[in-house]
Order: C-alpha cells, then sequence, then structure tokens
C-alpha cells in the first residue's frame, strides 16, 4: 500500500496527522542539534571554570566570558561578573541565570506535549468518521448477505487513521522524555556546579571580611610619654 492510498483510505484526519508529524520531526532534529552542542563539552567548561576560581580567583570570570556559547559558561559567568557581591547577591544571580538557561533548553516541550495529545485523539475521530461511512449504507435487512461483504474491509481502512496517530504519538513520547532526561541531568550539574562556586565564593568573603575587620595597634604618640621632671623625680 503505497502513500497517496494510505492517505486515500485514512480520510481527512491524515492530514493534520502528517502536520503534526512534519512539526515532530523539525522539534527533534532541532533538539537534537542544540543538545549535540552542549553535550561535548559542559563538564570540560563547568571543570575549567571551577579550577579557575580555586586558584585564581579573579581570572575565572574571564574564562567564564569565554564559554558563554555554552549554557554552563552563561550560568557561571552571571555572579562572576558582579562588582565583589555579597554572598546573598551572588547566589540570587546564580539562580536567576540557571532558570533562564534551563527554560530555554526546555524549548520544543510544549509542542511535543500538544503532539502526544492530540495525535491519538485524531487518529481515533478518522476511525470513527470511518466507521460511520461505513456503517452508514448498511440497512438492516442487508445483514447476512453479500451487501456487507465490504464493511469488514471497511472497518480495516478506517483503523489506518488511529494507527498513524498512535505512531505519531509514542515517537513524539519517546524523544519528549530523553529531551526531559537531558534537562534534570543539566539540572543537576547546575547545582553541582553552582553550589562549588558559591561555597568558593563565601571562602573568599569570609577571608576578605575577617582582613578587613582585623584590628590595627595603635603607635604610641609623643605625648604619651612622662614629663622629664617627672621621671627626675622618681
Amino acid at each position: 500500500m503505497s502513500v497517496s492510498d494510505l492517505f486515500s483510505k485514512g480520510g481527512p484526519a491524515m492530514w493534520p496527522l502528517l502536520t503534526l508529524s512534519v512539526l515532530t520531526v523539525g522539534t527533534v532534529f532541532e533538539r537534537c542539534w542544540f543538545w549535540g552542542r552542549i553535550l561535548l563539552r559542559e563538564r570540560e567548561v563547568a571543570d575549567r571554570i571551577l579550577e579557575t576560581a580555586r586558584s585564581e580567583w579573579t581570572n575565572a570570570g574571564a574564562i567564564a566570558s569565554k564559554a558563554r556559547d555554552q549554557p554552563i559558561g552563561r550560568f557561571l559567568a552571571a555572579p562572576l561578573k558582579l562588582e565583589t557581591p555579597d554572598p546573598e547577591l551572588f547566589r540570587l544571580a546564580l539562580e536567576a541565570a540557571a532558570e533562564e538557561e534551563l527554560s530555554a533548553m526546555r524549548k520544543g516541550d510544549k509542542l511535543l506535549e500538544a503532539v502526544i495529545a492530540l495525535s491519538p485523539l485524531l487518529g481515533l475521530l478518522g476511525t470513527v468518521l470511518g466507521l460511520i461511512g461505513s456503517l452508514g449504507s448498511i440497512r438492516i435487512g442487508q445483514l447476512g448477505t453479500d451487501a456487507t461483504a465490504g464493511v469488514t474491509l471497511g472497518i480495516g481502512e478506517a483503523l489506518i487513521s488511529t494507527a498513524t496517530g498512535l505512531i505519531v504519538a509514542i515517537a513524539a513520547l519517546a524523544f519528549y522524555r530523553l529531551f526531559q532526561g537531558l534537562v534534570f541531568a543539566q539540572a543537576k550539574l547546575f547545582r553541582r556546579a553552582g553550589n562549588d562556586l558559591e561555597l568558593l565564593y563565601r571562602q573568599l568573603w569570609a577571608q576578605q571580611t575577617a582582613a578587613t575587620a582585623a584590628p590595627i595597634a595603635p603607635s604610641p604618640s609623643p605625648t604619651d610619654a612622662p614629663p622629664a621632671s617627672a621621671q627626675g623625680d622618681v
């Protein structure tokens, strides 16, 4: 059975299913290209920024800025570009950057969710319409005669749209779960890298605060020395 025969026998529901399948394929290819670029360098970028922050904090911001083509680089660069923030502001910058990057990673999820929900319903609608057309031409007096021989074939053709809808929905669901798993893995990486960077900054902040608050011993002034007459009396 050719593709044109499938569309002619599947009924009018096959055309919206074709549209949904094209949208699904386009979204899957775009997301695969997006994730392919990220997964190849993310851990290398995160480890390089954290190692630089441990050895030379002032250079960590420059390293993170050079990796702004990666989500993890933009995430770690957000708090590092601030001018001596307090630890709470540093943490707030990390959380805001993480939320922005994770939202961008979920691009296309709403479309896949719509395809997963609509495809089986459209397939079922095509089957119902096909059954109405097949059974509508049968009269009660024709039951059990040769006039109903084509009904079985008509019912089989009506199920084509249901099978097509299920295939589209299953494919979309598989890639949707795959992309969701990648987003969860990125959230875990962001949490680990963000916690490590925040801990390093809090240690640096505590050291700077302790150095600033250290008391300075006053040097004796000439006026504090006892007068010469008092020394002679003694």
